[in-house]
């Protein structure tokens, strides 16, 4: 985003601090479903920061977001800006303002008219109306769109009206609902770096929904993986990427092959067949079966050494990535993946490694197993 846009000042309600945003043992459950789809819930989102809300469908993001705005009733628990509880307190009176994944823009109406519905609806005067769209378009950088109709505007340019809409009341409080994912993939990158850009300027607290790993990784400051209601992990990306406390963030977040098996002397036998040989730093790893986790990236050719996981695969295909490729491997009846810039053929048997600092151990049950980490 250019640096002209600094020069719009945002409407005056953005000049409040923003809150913090806590969810506080929130329970939802949908009528007729057999389960809650928020499971007493508790989440801290920090001021003034960007919170990636990431999970599979159906794990209650959406669900969550459309709670937090008031657009949803919660069984149970409390919503919290701050000190302040806003659980019972109308949507309109929350200071919040959402991005949807459609952003149902009025055809009839040109962009500046669309961006100005909120306002018109709170009873802004016309002068007031005309500055804040004024200076809403110019953080989006569609100043010279205003007087076109949404037939008439791209698909980067539509969803650029949508939080353009959102933010021109200033909101202390900014949810978004996958608001990158009808975009083509060049245009998403683009908008990513420029939804950044436009969270800094604006300061406001932002509860961002997505199910883009990618995404989540880099534009959060905070981020919470959900699963069925509950919070599977939260912290920094850098943290849970590099140290995912289950075997289903590993491999949510950035994908991770793992595989399971039982450690027997100084080998792993994974239950699909095959063999490895556990670094000599493992010692015995774990009681009863386990799971080894490594990523496709850190898989290297090399003759087997002490200070890595070894075992030899077959090749089964590879894709080219440009500099290097995605080689799908074999392992018994295990299917695993490697990142390498060798060119592979189908059906060849290969020497494999991972560094011991690159291994995830986890138990039967899924969990990390900290005492046995072997890095």
């Amino acid at each position: 985003m250019s640096s002209h846009a600094n020069i719009a000042s945002p409407p005056p309600t953005a000049a409040l601090a923003p809150p913090q945003v806590v969810v506080d043992r929130v329970l939802k459950t949908h009528p007729g479903a057999t389960r809650p789809v928020l499971n007493n819930l508790s989440i801290e989102c920090p001021a003034g920061k960007v919170t990636i809300i990431v999970g599979p469908s159906g794990c209650g993001k959406t669900t969550l977001l459309r709670s937090l705005c008031g657009l949803e009733t919660i069984d149970s628990g409390a919503i919290r800006f701050d000190q302040t509880e806003v659980t019972h307190v109308d949507a309109q009176r929350r200071g919040v303002a959402m991005v949807f994944q459609n952003y149902a823009l009025y055809p009839a109406k040109t962009v500046a008219e669309n961006i100005a519905f909120p306002l018109r609806m709170a009873g802004v005067d016309a002068a007031e109306r005309a500055r804040r769209v004024q200076a809403a378009a110019s953080l989006v950088r569609i100043e010279a769109l205003l007087e076109r109709m949404p037939a008439q505007l791209s698909g980067g340019q539509r969803q650029r009206v949508g939080i353009a809409r959102a933010i021109v009341r200033g909101p202390r409080v900014l949810l978004m609902d996958e608001p990158l994912s009808n975009l083509d993939t060049k245009l998403r990158t683009e908008m990513r770096i420029e939804l950044a850009t436009l969270q800094r300027q604006l300061g406001a607290t932002t509860v961002y929904v997505t199910h883009d790993q990618s995404e989540a990784l880099a534009l959060a400051d905070h981020l919470v993986v959900l699963r069925e209601g509950v919070v599977e992990q939260c912290g920094s990306p850098e943290a849970i990427f590099r140290r995912p406390a289950t075997a289903f963030v590993a491999d949510f977040l950035g994908s991770m092959n793992i595989v399971s098996g039982t450690q027997q002397a100084e080998r792993f036998v994974p239950k699909e067949g095959g063999e490895m040989a556990l670094p000599a730093t493992a010692g015995r790893a774990a009681e009863g079966p386990f799971s080894v986790g490594f990523r496709a990236e850190e898989v290297h050719l090399g003759t087997p050494d002490a200070a890595s996981l070894c075992f030899s695969a077959q090749v089964v295909r590879s894709e080219l990535l440009g500099a290097d490729s995605l080689v799908h491997l074999s392992l018994g009846g295990a299917s695993l993946k490697a990142r390498l810039a060798e060119t592979l053929k189908a059906g060849e048997v290969v020497p494999l490694k991972v560094e011991a600092r690159h291994l995830h151990l986890f138990d039967a049950g899924g969990r990390r197993i900290s005492a046995g980490d072997i890095a």
